[in-house]
C-alpha cells in the first residue's frame, strides 16, 4: 500500500514537472487516502465556464466492513460552481450524484447491491504553475439501494454511508492540462 502511495506520488511530481504554465481546463486526479480503504478512485474535471465545471470519478473496491465484504464499482458524477469566477482553482460547492454496484457476501448470504443517491460538497482546489493539483472536499450524502440475494436467506447489513446518511471526504492529487 505504502508502495502504491509513493509511486503515485512519484508520478504526479514527475507528470506536473512537465507541463508548461498555461491555462488548466482539465485535471485528472487520484484520491490516495482512499487506498487506505481498499478503494481505488480516479476523478476528471473539465472546465465549462469561468465559474462551473464538471467532475467525473469512478472508482473501484474490494472493501471489508466487519464480517461483510464489498466488490464492485461506483461512479459519481458532479458539478462545481466556483463563486470568484476561477473554475478549478478555488473554493468551491458541489451537488453530486452516486451510483454504486457491488458483490455483497457474509457467512449467511451472497448477492449484489445497487444504489443511487447523491450529496453536496464543499472543497477548495488548488493548481500550481507546474500543474500539480491538490483538492480537499467534504460534504453530506445520501444513498438508498436494493440488496439481490443470489444465496442464503439472509440479507447483510448495509450501513455505515453505503447506505443511508454519510459523510464524502477526500483529499485528491493529480495534475491540469
Amino acid at each position: 500500500m505504502k508502495k502504491i502511495l509513493l509511486s503515485t506520488l512519484v508520478l504526479v511530481g514527475v507528470l506536473t514537472s512537465k507541463i508548461s504554465a498555461q491555462e488548466v481546463n482539465n485535471t485528472v486526479k487520484l484520491n490516495p487516502l482512499s487506498a487506505l480503504f481498499r478503494i481505488g478512485s480516479v476523478f476528471y474535471e473539465r472546465k465549462m465556464s469561468d465559474n462551473l465545471s464538471l467532475q467525473l470519478g469512478v472508482a473501484y473496491t474490494g472493501l471489508k466492513l466487519e464480517e461483510t465484504k464489498f466488490s464492485g464499482f461506483s461512479t459519481t458524477p458532479e458539478l462545481r460552481y466556483y463563486p470568484k469566477a476561477n473554475a478549478l482553482n478555488g473554493l468551491y460547492l458541489g451537488p453530486f450524484l452516486r451510483y454504486q454496484n457491488y458483490s455483497v457476501q457474509d457467512e449467511f448470504s451472497k448477492g449484489t447491491y445497487s444504489s443511487f443517491g447523491g450529496g453536496a460538497v464543499i472543497g477548495r482546489q488548488w493548481v500550481y504553475k507546474s500543474g500539480f493539483t491538490l483538492d480537499l472536499f467534504f460534504g453530506p450524502s445520501y444513498n438508498s439501494g436494493k440488496f439481490k440475494a443470489e444465496d442464503g436467506s439472509g440479507e447483510p447489513e448495509i450501513s455505515g454511508g453505503i447506505d443511508g446518511f454519510g459523510i464524502r471526504t477526500g483529499i485528491a492529487i493529480g495534475f491540469g492540462f
